[in-house]
């Protein structure tokens, strides 16, 4: 606060001026605001509503007995990664026989060869979803059905085999391809040495 200080003079005359006020040293209470940071906290925990963490089931077989054991499948494809290419083959694998088509992730690629051969549970989605547009299902008899009808015979089951130079990249590309096309069986499993021998003649080794 300014101060006017006033001082005599001889002869009458009077000299007056003003005193600078002093600067105190600026203080603020952060009390309040750390309440309120901590009432604002709390308020949205307990609000907040959680999401359960998204997770595929994958299928993991037992490994076979012995280096080379043919792996019996029905109604299936069988993926091979390597680098930055993506092979694959349908039902057993037969040494000399089975030949490795190319493939990739564009748009006449992966999507549409498994939309393709697992039309039976894509077009059964389709039949339980149009009910439970007309509610006469609910949610929990719509994913029975849908489950039960990707484990049927005629579901596609799907396996996927790498080698040492895959990606990591083409391997979630491949498994969100699978989720899009609705595939209930998926099994990581290792390459047999015949596979990765014609593998390897495939890409030119």
């Amino acid at each position: 606060m300014a101060e006017i200080a006033e001082g005599g003079g001889g002869g009458g005359h009077q000299k007056g001026g003003k005193k600078r006020p002093k600067k105190g040293s600026t203080r603020i209470d952060m009390t309040p605001m750390v309440d309120l940071a901590f009432l604002l906290l709390t308020f949205f925990v307990m609000t907040s509503t959680f999401s359960k963490p998204k997770i595929m089931s994958l299928a993991y077989p037992a490994k076979p007995k012995g280096d080379e054991v043919s792996q019996k499948v029905y109604n299936a494809i069988t993926f091979l990664l390597t680098e930055d290419r993506i092979f694959y083959y349908k039902g057993e694998f037969k040494p000399g026989e089975t030949e490795l088509i190319e493939s990739s992730f564009g748009a006449d690629g992966v999507r549409k060869l498994l939309a393709d051969e697992n039309k039976y549970v894509l077009e059964t989605k389709i039949k339980l979803t149009d009910r439970l547009a007309r509610k006469e299902i609910v949610d929990s008899i719509y994913e029975k059905e849908l489950i039960k009808a990707q484990g049927e015979k005629q579901a596609l089951k799907v396996l996927i085999k790498t080698d040492l130079k895959a990606s990591c990249k083409n391997f979630i590309d491949l498994i969100d391809e699978l989720r899009i096309n609705d595939i209930g069986v998926i099994a990581p499993v290792d390459m047999m040495k015949s596979e990765q021998e014609l593998l390897d003649q495939k890409i030119g080794k």
